[in-house]
């Protein structure tokens, strides 16, 4: 579905990625760690065409996407859900989940997703008439993540989407982002260190000074130690 290849990406003179490499199958979970900084983040908007790379390719169900334009990606089934999550604090929750259907397949499908998204996420129901300014972040997050599907995403790239929360809504929070998985999106999700995304991951990497330094399985992961005590915290 996505493949990556020998992907290069420079903020002037500052190298953040070098020669990187990576995959995610059709319906496969892969969780992407790493230190804070090293450049994760910065794949993730490469990918998605927020940013444009110096050299590589990015390739989406075998076409060319690294230099097409954000939403030209979007429409195809691509969608980037950010760190700081960029809600729209003065308006609804209702409303938030329907600005993500602004593409046109997306416009087509909206009644559906947000059937969808109000399955997989049956509090953020309750909470639609709630500014989003005010809500939790936990639910935040979910919110930021369900806006994301209203683009008829068939593959979401998150990121971090743990950073901030108690232990107890991180748990929450993967389930739910498993539970779109499960109804067969793909996900390629960065995170910098937590056993929780690695319990649902299909395949790790591991990204360091914008390298990939390690591709497995979990077994695989576990039986490094370097990935085993860093990122995976046991």
């Amino acid at each position: 579905m996505l493949e990556v290849e020998h992907l290069s990406f420079s903020y002037g003179e500052v190298q953040v990625l070098t020669d990187v490499s990576l995959r995610v199958n059709d319906g496969e979970f892969v969780v992407l760690f790493g230190p804070n900084g090293h450049g994760k983040s910065t794949l993730l908007k490469t990918i998605c065409g927020l940013q444009k790379p110096a050299s590589g390719s990015v390739e989406y169900n075998s076409r060319p996407i690294h230099n097409l334009p954000v939403q030209k990606i979007v429409e195809m089934g691509l969608s980037y859900i950010a760190e700081d999550r960029h809600l729209f604090p003065d308006m609804s929750v209702a409303d938030n989940l329907a600005m993500g259907a602004y593409n046109k397949n997306a416009r087509a499908q909206e009644r559906k997703n947000l059937a969808y998204v109000y399955g997989v996420f049956p509090k953020l129901k309750t909470l639609r008439r709630r500014m989003a300014s005010t809500l939790s972040g936990g639910e935040a997050r979910m919110l930021a993540i369900g806006r994301g599907i209203m683009a008829d995403a068939s593959f979401l790239a998150i990121d971090e989407p743990s950073f901030g929360l108690a232990p107890n809504l991180r748990v929450e929070v993967f389930r739910n982002i498993n539970a779109i998985r499960e109804n067969g999106a793909s996900i390629l999700l960065v995170e910098q260190s937590t056993p929780i995304a690695a319990n649902y991951a299909d395949r790790i990497y591991v990204l360091e000074d914008g390298r990939i330094v390690f591709e497995g399985t979990k077994d695989e992961a576990m039986a490094s130690d370097d990935v085993r005590e860093v990122f995976l915290g046991v």
